[in-house]
């Protein structure tokens, strides 16, 4: 009985292992704002020019085996930087799992792509999740699969979401 009473004086929860939590009496929103923006910095990206999506839609990327080579520390690092960012951010996954493809040997059109996620997120470095309360308690799920369109090993590309009550949980 004393554990609940010392949580309880703890106040209203506001910041979790790098989320932000903002609750509401409409819901609650969990976003990495001050992540994102510390990221920005770290990769001397702040002063970018946003844009509008994280990957063009017409890029393929591929080993770029005669492209110029760039610094794996450097590109790993900015991947796992983006990988924790995608706890809130569905929106970057996809782009960012395709570069991680080429930790092993990263090239320049690999960090150009990785650099345009970045500058997204200059103009979207408050996005997150909500969660509402109002929402019904419905388990809606969707899937999308292409066949073969890897061009590195033909391989194909599925992915998932899925919804309990309209908002985001896997």
């Amino acid at each position: 009985m004393q554990k609940e009473f010392e949580m309880s004086m703890m106040g209203e929860l506001t910041y979790f292992l790098g989320l932000q939590i903002k609750q509401t009496k409409e819901g609650i929103f969990i976003n990495q704002e001050k992540y994102a923006k510390e990221l920005l910095k770290r990769f001397d990206m702040s002063n970018a020019k946003g844009i509008g999506t994280p990957i063009s839609a017409s890029l393929k990327l591929d080993k770029d085996e005669k492209g110029k080579t760039v610094d794996e520390k450097t590109y790993r690092g900015m991947i796992g930087s983006l990988l924790y960012l995608m706890a809130s951010r569905p929106d970057i996954m996809f782009a960012v799992c395709l570069c991680a493809r080429f930790q092993a040997c990263p090239k320049e059109s690999h960090l150009i792509a990785v650099k345009r996620i970045l500058r997204y997120l200059i103009s979207s470095y408050d996005y997150g999740l909500w969660y509402s309360k109002q929402s019904c308690f419905d388990l809606i799920a969707y899937t999308d699969a292409d066949y073969a369109e890897c061009k590195v090993e033909r391989k194909s590309t599925s992915g998932n979401c899925q919804f309990l009550g309209g908002c985001l949980v896997s």
